[in-house]
């Protein structure tokens, strides 16, 4: 799937199965909710923290599904066409950062 082709799936998802879009205000609140979701996940599993009993190491790939369709559903409201604004944010870190990274001593291995 595209990246156009996913937010058109969301689209008609949202329309259809989830009736309409909460408000702009309530994705967010829910973006924010989700990203605490893998942030928690990522630090039990790849940080220092551990799994209390009752959690799971699971559900890593669903978290971070969960964060994009939030993030899609703002995209749809919002107007934004992500694959277009991906494609432009890889044109300004290419200009940006075309020396940056290779000149930077803590990079080199």
């Amino acid at each position: 799937m595209t990246i156009q082709e996913t937010q058109k799936k969301v689209d008609a998802w949202i329309k259809t199965v989830g009736v309409r879009y909460f408000s702009e205000l309530t994705n967010m609140a829910i973006l924010t909710e989700e990203v605490g979701e893998l942030a928690r996940i990522m630090a039990r599993k790849y940080g220092d923290q551990s799994f209390k009993k009752e959690e799971s190491a699971d559900g890593l790939a669903d978290e971070m599904a969960d964060v994009m369709w939030v993030l899609i559903c703002l995209a749809n409201q919002t107007g934004i066409d992500l694959e277009d604004a991906l494609n432009k944010n890889f044109e300004k870190k290419n200009a940006r950062d075309a020396n940056r990274h290779l000149q930077n001593e803590k990079l080199k291995g």
